[in-house]
């Protein structure tokens, strides 16, 4: 399989900032482990060895890495040439048993992309499609990159955080607690930039994906964990967090309950 891209110049990104850090703030921390473990299951379970799938927003390579490592080849993309350049580094020193490519590419960028086959199926991880804005382009640009009946798994960052908005109630920060409801993009500080987030609906995510795909399940991911910025909470009291991460997988399937995650794992399916 080739594949080659127009790309653009990349100078700096927002994340640029957070590359170096990023596995220590998130990737290695209680939260980030216990979160990441419910993501890699439904990878595991939906993706083969021998396959070839596209990354959207693949960070620092932490889980392009984890699927090579199980024979899955991974075409791994993103916009910031400092989160590549600690996937490089960590691909150069695993022991993998299938390749992964690393494409300095955007998420706007990907219809850029000129596959001589289809992918097998694409991915998605810890909320990079929340900072971008035209998912309805996104949702083309894959279609034609993906064989029919080709998975996509996505994990978003979801709208209604139950433990967002009854922690930041209990300090009196209430703008905070409600901070993903409104219409408008909430700005997220990065370092000394920021980026612009917008959150969905599970059910405003079916509608933006189609007409090319059709939601197969979702599940919530972080419903009795909480978000990452609780770290040191967490860390404080480690046999409840133990408790918490145990009950987070059947809270996660639990109808309504799941929509109160930090994240929202979505299995959409290629029509």
């Amino acid at each position: 399989m080739s594949v080659s891209a127009s790309y653009v110049a990349i100078t700096s990104a927002p994340f640029d900032a957070v590359a170096e850090r990023y596995d220590e703030t998130f990737s290695d921390s209680v939260i980030g482990r216990a979160q990441r473990i419910q993501v890699w299951q439904e990878l595991d379970r939906v993706f083969v060895p021998g396959q070839r799938v596209l990354e959207i927003n693949c960070g620092t390579g932490v889980d392009a890495v984890h699927m090579a490592g199980r024979g899955v080849e991974v075409w791994a993309c993103d916009q910031s040439a400092q989160m590549l350049g600690v996937a490089r580094r960590r691909v150069s020193s695993s022991k993998l048993a299938a390749d992964v490519h690393l494409l300095p590419l955007a998420t706007e960028q990907i219809q850029n992309l000129e596959a001589g086959h289809l992918f097998d199926g694409a991915f998605s991880n810890f909320g990079g499609l929340n900072c971008v804005q035209d998912l309805d382009a996104v949702a083309s640009s894959l279609a034609r990159l993906l064989a029919p009946g080709a998975p996509v798994v996505l994990c978003v960052m979801g709208r209604y955080v139950g433990w967002e908005m009854a922690w930041f109630a209990l300090c009196g920060r209430m703008r905070q607690a409600t901070r993903r409801l409104g219409r408008q993009p909430v700005r997220v500080r990065l370092g000394n930039s920021s980026v612009a987030c917008w959150y969905h609906s599970v059910r405003a995510l079916r509608s933006l994906f189609r007409p090319y795909f059709r939601l197969r399940r979702w599940k919530g991911v972080g419903v009795s964990v909480p978000p990452s910025y609780l770290e040191y909470q967490a860390r404080r009291f480690p046999r409840i967090m133990r408790t918490l991460e145990g009950l987070d997988p059947y809270l996660g399937r639990t109808p309504l309950v799941r929509a109160l995650a930090d994240h929202l794992l979505l299995n959409f399916e290629r029509c």
